[in-house]
Order: structure tokens, then C-alpha cells, then sequence
């Protein structure tokens, strides 16, 4: 795409939020509900914070934010001062993560229903009067699919790339596969830093070596190599993390090795990459 450099513009799309001191942004994605995506991303976000970074996450799925309710914060209200003419965002702040969400400011109960062009107007108001301070990386969670909200976030934002969330079985690689492709479009060209595979194998906890593919074995190794890029780690099904999350809880506080050490390889690997 043609970059025209005084104007801060790409040619044929919107001027980029300059999103002073953030260096890394990186979207979280997958074609379909249900492959536990914002569970990942809150989860990563949290292992980069541990692991030292600045670290920030953008609940982008307008329509059912769920990012407050998996770090335990529903009921926070973040602080909104005014400066001059602008209103400034302070992010709420769990487990050394910045989050915004449009959850925050609407009642939990209350469905949101807005067109679309809306809708990317309420994220860019989020992403654009938020004061982020100094941030290594900041990961957002998109909602399922190819929507309005994607296409504005790529438009409005430089990304460094996105990471596809997926589970094993072909289902979910066909939707995923559409995720990856809505990057790989020309118009769009935003780099697959690699793809996660969750919920890859359950192992019962009294039996801790029987290992059993529920979804399939293999499906995110196959998207990874489709793509050209890397798979950055399969995450194991372990029935504690559902129930944590309803609960606020991370990964980190269970008493489970694997789903932890999952979690601490992908980081090292966005970090590393």
C-alpha cells in the first residue's frame, strides 16, 4: 500500500491513531465463538505483565465485552478526568494489566445495539482517549469473525500482527482460516505472527499420563503451515480455567503445571519474535 508520509495516511484507508507510547500492539482473533480467544488473550496478557512487560489489553468485542468479568473488575468504574476540551480514560488496572472495555460503561445487563460504524467508533474513542502511559505490548481481543470492528482496528492502528486463535478440530480451522485470510488481504497486509491451538488435548487429574484429543490432534500445526507461520503453542483443555475465569482468577492460580507453562512458552515466543 502506498504511504503518504506528511498526511500520516495509508492510501485508501483511514489516518492512523498515533497511540503515543505504545510499542507493540497485536490483535488477538479467530473466525468463530467458543475457542476460548478471550480467555487466551486475557491469560497472555497477564503472562507478558509477569514476565515484566508494560502490558495493556482492549476488549474490541463491543457487543459482548467479557474481559471485565474474567479479570474480577465488572463492577469497577474506570476514572474519566477532563482536560481542557478532552475527556481522558484511566485504565483499570488487575494482575499488572491495563484494560479497557466498553463493559466498564455500560450496564452488564444491557445489550448494546449499534451499527456497525458505531460500534468502531466506540473502540476508537476507547483506544484514542485512554491514557496508556509507557506500553511494551498491548494485545486486543477482537469479537469472532471478519466484522466492522476488525476492519477499523487494522485501518486505525499499526500493528505489529496478529496471533489466530483456533481449536483442533476442522470446524474451527475453517473459521480461522477466514481470520488469517482477512489479514493476508492485500488492502490489509497485516503480518501472522502465529497461530495458538486451545483446548489440545485433556488429561484427567487423577490421571495425570493418559492424554485424550477430544477436538483432534494437529489442526493448529496444519493452519500454522497454510499461513507460513509458526504454531506458538497448544494449550491443553483443563476444566478449572472456565470456572476461574467466571471467577476473576487467571491461569496462574491454579494448581496445574502444563496450562502455565503453556502460557509462560507463547509470551516468550511473541517476545522473542
Amino acid at each position: 500500500m502506498e504511504q503518504n508520509k506528511e498526511s500520516g495516511k495509508v492510501k485508501g484507508l483511514f489516518e492512523k491513531l498515533p497511540m503515543e507510547g505504545v510499542k507493540n500492539i497485536i490483535v488477538i482473533a479467530s473466525g468463530k465463538g467458543g475457542v476460548g480467544k478471550s480467555t487466551v488473550a486475557a491469560n497472555l496478557a497477564v503472562a507478558m505483565a509477569r514476565n515484566g512487560f508494560s502490558t495493556a489489553l482492549v476488549d474490541a468485542d463491543i457487543f459482548g465485552p467479557s474481559i471485565p468479568r474474567m479479570f474480577g473488575v465488572e463492577d469497577i468504574i474506570p476514572e474519566v478526568a477532563v482536560f481542557g476540551d478532552k475527556e481522558v480514560i484511566f485504565p483499570v488496572i488487575k494482575y499488572g494489566v491495563k484494560i479497557i472495555s466498553i463493559g466498564f460503561f455500560i450496564n452488564r445487563n444491557q445489550s448494546v445495539i449499534w451499527r456497525g460504524p458505531m460500534a468502531g467508533k466506540a473502540l476508537t474513542q476507547l483506544l484514542e482517549q485512554t491514557d496508556w502511559g509507557e506500553i511494551d505490548y498491548m494485545f486486543i481481543d477482537f469479537p469472532p469473525g471478519t466484522s466492522d470492528i476488525q476492519l477499523t482496528t487494522v485501518q486505525k492502528l499499526n500493528l505489529k500482527g496478529a496471533v489466530i486463535v483456533t481449536t483442533p478440530q476442522e470446524i474451527s480451522l475453517n473459521d480461522a482460516r477466514k481470520a488469517a485470510s482477512m489479514f493476508r488481504n492485500p488492502d490489509l497486509n497485516v503480518p501472522i505472527i502465529g497461530v495458538i491451538e486451545n483446548m489440545s488435548w485433556f488429561t484427567p487429574e487423577n490421571h495425570p499420563d493418559e492424554v485424550y484429543y477430544i477436538f483432534g490432534k494437529g489442526g493448529g500445526l496444519r493452519l500454522a503451515k497454510e499461513f507460513d507461520t509458526v504454531l506458538l503453542g497448544q494449550i491443553p483443555l483443563v476444566l478449572e480455567v472456565g470456572k476461574g475465569a467466571e471467577e476473576g482468577k487467571t491461569v496462574f492460580s491454579l494448581n496445574n503445571k502444563n496450562i502455565v507453562e503453556a502460557f509462560e512458552k507463547i509470551a516468550g515466543a511473541i517476545a522473542n519474535g
